[in-house]
């Protein structure tokens, strides 16, 4: 499964990339390709390509605050978590999108 994503939280600091992190490693131990972009204190780090963007299975929004370019998932299947949700059940939250999306 392909998934791609914006991690933010309201600092923009630790919780953003320890989300990041998280769900990186748990979407690559069930063998699936995933980007993840982080918006935070220093700006848009690993911004997502339109064709990473267009070629996902689903769009995994792990935020707490309003993310900038969200339109540009408009067509597709979004699952929106807080990062401590990520942080805490990644594996729960990959198996999640799995199941939802018969994958």
């Amino acid at each position: 499964m392909r998934i791609v994503g914006v991690c933010a939280c309201c600092s923009g600091i630790a919780h953003t990339y320890m989300a990041k992190e998280a769900i990186v490693k748990a979407a690559k131990a069930a063998g699936d390709e995933i980007h993840m972009e982080t918006q935070g204190t220093i700006g848009v780090e690993d911004e997502l390509t339109p064709q990473q963007i267009e070629d996902a299975d689903c769009v995994l929004l792990c935020v707490d605050v309003h993310i900038e370019g969200a339109d540009r998932f408009k067509d597709k299947k979004i699952m929106k978590i807080p990062t401590d949700l990520a942080i805490k059940a990644p594996k729960q939250i990959v198996a999640k999108i799995h199941q939802e999306l018969g994958k």
